[in-house]
């Protein structure tokens, strides 16, 4: 107990090192900077008050962050939400009684976390995740050139590629009959500054991004009264409180009396569902991009998120998911632990409570710089160079996962990558059940058939069609020894060539093949200092367990 102790007290100490908070204490910043107006846009696009976005991703930062086992997700509002909550308040006909629905989702995120449903996460393949990925950066990159050069007609944090009458690439050619030049000069200056700053090594312990936003709030001010001048539109907007009485009045709770409403439930059941694939997704894209290659726990990360939502529902706050955009942003700017998302829902309060003022003056084209760096990281060129050196079992699924998110939304592309990534995975499955060699006996071919280590149903065909196809009056040898599964239709299928073979003067021996396999429970797989004891492993007990065929 001792020992267990004195390891998490470590573990705990280490977030405040100061070789962390080195890292972490810049990263929070640059996050801060990235949510602050995604926050407020998607707040907007939801239908919902501005300070109920900001609300969500103070509460993402410091609550869920806290929960999460991921060292470097960050949760918050997301852009593929919007949707669905206009939609439900819309339905609902009342804030009050939408933000029920947002607790009861969290409610429920908390069970499906207790019932180990993070564990689907392992069967995204890696190629999908690697074209969500890159996609995020192209859409990032799109989506922000409006913004950087002062056109900003759709919301920031827009992932969709249609937007009401206007899709992505006509938001393009419409920013450029909309061009306003002060916002250009800050963005251009913006991108130079977050390039070559971190090359000056004198300079680089001062994040970039902060330059960038302190330049930004200097030009703003240089630019007033001039044909430069940057509108209030091409600003951040946060709610400005003059006292602790405005702030606390922000707040709204639910309408508990509709908790028997049918359609509060289906709303949350729906907004659980889809938010629990997102912050999934963005768990596994994350781990992608961690430098240090960290495994997150998936059901630990659910009931985070279940806490995190029931926080934000019954405080009056949209539904959140972890975010690849800001978590992204997060390891570019060098975050190391959680501390920099925690720290980054305390900096989205403070500038609430203390500098809203401040914090209006800041031109979101400078904000768009950041976030065009942000996007080109996620989806360089040598990306898909890499992807198409792994193969088109690999890239495919890959440049499919781009495309179909790029022109749909983040749900619907990762959905049509995963059939394609899918199909792949079958296709080489059932290409792998087994080997064999032709040697000979006197004037007989001998076949040696020797059996991959799994054999599921998926090879069924495969196999069959092998077996029906061996010549005739040949010694064929069947191979289980590698074997730790068969599947019971393919033991039926050798069982039965055995017995049909002598038709075809076919003479067929059975090695290490038994009557029936059985799957190891998952707590089985789970190692524990017990089975130091044991000489045997688990598939050496379960081959004990069961007779051979003889």
């Amino acid at each position: 107990m001792a020992a267990n102790h004195m390891s998490a007290s470590t573990s705990f100490k280490s977030y405040f090192s100061p070789r962390n908070l080195k890292r972490d204490f810049p990263a929070s910043i640059v996050v801060f900077l990235v949510a602050l107006p995604l926050c407020l846009g998607i707040a907007l696009a939801s239908g919902a008050p501005l300070f109920s976005g900001l609300l969500t991703g103070i509460l993402g930062g410091i609550i869920t962050a806290s929960f999460s086992g991921s060292q470097l997700s960050v949760s918050g509002p997301a852009a593929g939400l919007t949707v669905i909550v206009l939609g439900a308040i819309t339905k609902l006909g009342a804030y009050e009684t939408f933000i029920l629905a947002v607790l009861l989702a969290g409610a429920l995120q908390l069970v499906l976390g207790f019932l180990r449903a993070g564990t689907i996460a392992n069967y995204f393949p890696s190629s999908v995740i690697e074209g969500m990925l890159a996609a995020i950066g192209i859409i990032l990159i799109l989506k922000q050139i409006p913004h950087a050069v002062g056109y900003d007609a759709e919301f920031e944090g827009s992932e969709a590629f249609q937007t009401g009458d206007h899709n992505t690439f006509s938001a393009l050619t419409n920013a450029l009959s909309a061009i306003s030049y002060g916002a250009v000069i800050i963005s251009v200056l913006s991108l130079i500054i977050l390039i070559y700053w971190p090359k000056i090594k004198k300079l680089s312990s001062v994040p970039a991004p902060l330059i960038v936003v302190v330049l930004g709030i200097v030009f703003n001010k240089i630019f007033q009264g001039t044909s430069l001048q940057i509108k209030d539109e091409h600003l951040v907007g946060i709610p400005v409180v003059n006292s602790f009485d405005e702030f606390t009045g922000l707040f709204i709770t639910p309408d508990f009396s509709q908790i028997v409403n049918p359609e509060v439930w289906t709303v949350a059941v729906t907004i659980a569902i889809v938010a629990s694939l997102e912050s999934l997704l963005s768990l596994e894209a994350v781990d992608k991009i961690d430098p240090l290659k960290r495994v997150s726990p998936t059901n630990r990360e659910l009931v985070a998120q279940g806490i995190g939502n029931m926080a934000s529902g019954f405080l009056g706050g949209l539904p959140m998911t972890a975010v690849i955009v800001r978590s992204s942003a997060n390891v570019n700017a060098g975050g190391k632990t959680k501390i920099s998302a925690i720290l980054h829902g305390m900096w989205l309060a403070l500038s609430l409570l203390l500098i809203p003022g401040l914090i209006n003056s800041i031109p979101l084209s400078c904000l768009a710089a950041i976030l065009l760096v942000t996007g080109y990281k996620l989806a360089k060129i040598a990306l898909f160079k890499k992807m198409y050196k792994e193969g088109w079992a690999q890239f495919i699924p890959f440049i499919v996962t781009v495309v179909a998110v790029v022109f749909t939304d983040l749900l619907k592309g990762v959905g049509i990558g995963m059939v394609v990534g899918v199909f792949y995975i079958l296709r080489n499955n059932l290409r792998n059940p087994y080997f064999y060699t032709i040697g000979r006996n006197g004037d007989k071919k001998v076949i040696t058939i020797k059996l991959s280590e799994e054999v599921s149903f998926l090879n069924k065909a495969a196999i069959s069609f092998t077996l029906n196809h061996l010549p005739n009056e040949s010694d064929v040898v069947i191979d289980g020894s590698n074997s730790r599964y068969i599947d019971p239709d393919v033991l039926e299928i050798i069982h039965n060539f055995k017995h049909n073979a002598y038709s075809k003067g076919i003479i067929v021996q059975l090695k290490d093949i038994k009557h029936r396999y059985d799957v190891p429970q998952l707590k089985d797989l789970i190692y524990t200092p017990d089975k130091d004891k044991d000489p045997l492993s688990v598939s050496e007990t379960r081959k004990e367990s069961v007779p051979h065929n003889n």
